[in-house]
């Protein structure tokens, strides 16, 4: 039991990064638009299958060795979150935009972004294939090491590598520059900080670009050890929206916690419940913590938080 506790610990955070960095996704766009993205977990497939669709041109029918397995597994890292933040770009200029100028009510905006969801969803399966894509390489299931008896696969420290980077790249950028200033500042309140001179429509496109980017490489990460698969943006984008509620929607660390939160409960739950009911138990947990806190564990605005 303990080793098996310990294996499903590790699987449990390394969902959980994958979860916070789709949940920072929703949390960047409520923040400045006080609405959810309904289609970023279209962003989500299309980032995995990009970067699946990479891999399969460089790889071809040839075994990679370490050196070659590193630099694909960049490139694919890099095409994922690229596509990913072009993806939630022209969602951002077709389905929201137009709409904010206009001062459409919300229904609208609901309205819209389920269509560009349906659209997206569509789009990939007519002009791609529904299909699933899968790839063998050394970072798939090789086990590293150990903790406690328990195996660390390759492919847990990948998304431990490319999640801790990429969350505290986005945490300083936020913090510290220009761009993130202009997020904040947009977030607590839009038309001062029109006034004051800040870019309104490049900062909301911005930040739809930087939840895009970790949405799509999200995807890929995802989808390392089974593949890109046709529709999956679906069920983790569900849990990564509720993470982004259990930690506070419109907190960028609430989202980290409210992700890794999840992740380790609904990999727990294996072991001390069953595997039947992990969806069960873990949006248990986000009911019980939502009844205790409405706004989450760090329930605050963007423009508020560190």
């Amino acid at each position: 039991m303990g080793h098996e506790f310990w294996g499903l610990l590790v699987g449990g955070i390394a969902n959980g990064f994958i979860y916070a960095m789709v949940a920072i996704g929703y949390t960047m766009v409520y923040g400045v638009l006080r609405l959810i993205n309904f289609a970023h977990s279209e962003v989500f497939m299309t980032g995995a299958f990009a970067s699946f669709f990479l891999l399969k041109f460089l790889v071809g029918n040839s075994t990679p060795n370490a050196f070659e397995s590193v630099v694909y597994l960049i490139a694919a890292v890099l095409i994922g979150g690229i596509v990913g933040a072009l993806v939630a770009l022209l969602l951002e200029r077709v389905a929201y935009r137009p709409l904010r100028r206009r001062s459409a009510p919300k229904l609208a905006y609901l309205i819209s972004a389920i269509g560009a969801s349906y659209f997206l969803y569509n789009f990939v399966g007519k002009e791609f294939g529904r299909i699933n894509l899968s790839i063998d390489a050394p970072y798939t299931n090789n086990t590293v090491f150990t903790i406690f008896g328990a195996p660390v696969q390759t492919y847990y420290i990948v998304i431990f590598f490319v999640g801790v980077t990429m969350l505290v790249t986005l945490d300083r950028l936020v913090a510290t520059s220009k761009l993130g200033h202009g997020i904040r500042a947009v977030a607590q309140d839009a038309e001062t900080a029109s006034l004051m001179g800040v870019n309104i429509d490049r900062t909301i496109a911005l930040t739809f670009m930087l939840g895009g980017f970790l949405g799509g490489v999200a995807g890929f990460l995802y989808s390392i050890p089974v593949g890109a698969v046709y529709g999956m943006g679906f069920t983790p984008a569900l849990k990564a929206f509720s993470a982004a509620v259990l930690g506070g929607i419109g907190n960028l660390r609430g989202a980290v916690l409210g992700g890794l939160i999840l992740g380790v409960v609904e990999s727990l739950s294996v072991a001390f419940v069953s595997g039947a009911y992990i969806d069960v138990v873990a949006f248990g947990v986000l009911v019980l913590v939502l009844l205790v806190r409405p706004t989450g564990i760090l329930g605050e605005r963007l423009g508020r938080s560190a």
